[in-house]
């Protein structure tokens, strides 16, 4: 099986493209910058190569996936910039991306025929209540440009291709790549309280686990839409910022001990606004991933020690 990945300069193209390597698959990873030589596998460099793409070219995404024909396209490059997609200058851009993007790579998998998973995410959604979302809902009513430029991409996926899955994430986390855990660790050295809202509830996802899900799905024709985040319950952010810390003192980080730190919950009012609104209710229900033979991820706890224990802080 030969699978082209994009945007593996990000923590999940990046561990996608390990788990491909692997299980042994061929590989070719793409990205806006010229060269890149973050694809590891624990030791060296892997050997699979690696393509600067910019995928709001058409044509350049036509001339590179037709040159390739993959069996598979998963589609992780994206706008993630949440606040900065709100600015006025910016909007235009983050659909070029997001939604122009998406269609031309549709485009293409549409000639070849072949497989394509598109990531996406909970900001589709409203955020509002307290029942976790169904990956088949189709009550869209994104409250940002991002949230609805992800949609947009969804929506191109769906109507135009029948070989998709589409895979909703939250809280994304990984090694290569900024995220609230690299966040928190990093202020937290230098603050003595810090303020985190606690009525935004969701769970963590860790993209070495979801490559591996990502994986496991492409293997099959299983196709249509999916939640996917680690298991272990739903959280606020401020409990996930108090077992980040918890488990930093665990490995021997004094500093970030109650003595030295203290975290306050806070509302999201009280936080202060920013530019973009954020889901007060990011559950996503994942019980279609076990209806379909698929294996959840692992607890959010559990892959909370192991990245702690994989990354330097």
């Amino acid at each position: 099986m030969k699978v082209l990945v994009t945007g593996v300069a990000g923590q999940l193209g990046h561990d996608v493209m390990n788990e491909l390597h692997k299980r042994n698959y061929e590989g070719v990873g793409s990205d806006l910058a010229p060269e890149y030589s973050g694809i590891q596998d624990g030791t060296p460099v892997t050997q699979m190569p690696y393509v600067s793409l910019d995928i709001t070219d058409a044509r350049a995404v036509d001339e590179l996936i037709m040159q390739h024909k993959p069996d598979v396209v998963v589609h992780c490059a994206a706008w993630t910039a949440v606040d900065m997609a709100e600015d006025d200058d910016k909007v235009e851009k983050v659909r070029l991306v997001n939604a122009k993007g998406t269609e031309n790579i549709v485009a293409v998998c549409k000639k070849l025929d072949c497989k394509m998973v598109y990531l996406s995410t909970d900001y589709v959604f409203n955020g509002l209540g307290e029942e976790p979302w169904q990956p088949d809902c189709r009550a869209y009513e994104p409250l940002s440009v991002y949230g609805q430029t992800k949609l947009e991409g969804e929506l191109a996926v769906s109507e135009m291709l029948e070989k998709y899955f589409i895979v909703r994430i939250a809280w994304v986390f990984g090694v290569n790549g900024k995220n609230f855990i690299k966040t928190m660790l990093n202020i937290g050295k230098n603050h003595d309280v810090l303020r985190v809202v606690n009525d935004q509830i969701g769970t963590p996802t860790y993209t070495y686990d979801l490559a591996r899900l990502l994986v496991d799905m492409i293997e099959t024709e299983k196709y249509g839409y999916y939640h996917a985040t680690n298991e272990g319950g739903y959280i606020s952010w401020y409990e996930f910022a108090k077992a980040i810390f918890q488990e930093a003192v665990a490995l021997g980080r004094e500093e970030y001990d109650e003595t030295h730190l203290t975290v306050q919950p806070v509302t999201t009012a009280e936080y202060g606004a920013s530019k973009a609104k954020r889901p007060f209710n990011s559950r996503l229900d994942k019980s279609k991933l076990v209806e379909n033979g698929f294996q959840p991820l692992p607890t959010w706890q559990d892959a909370l020690q192991r990245y702690l224990r994989e990354i330097e802080f």
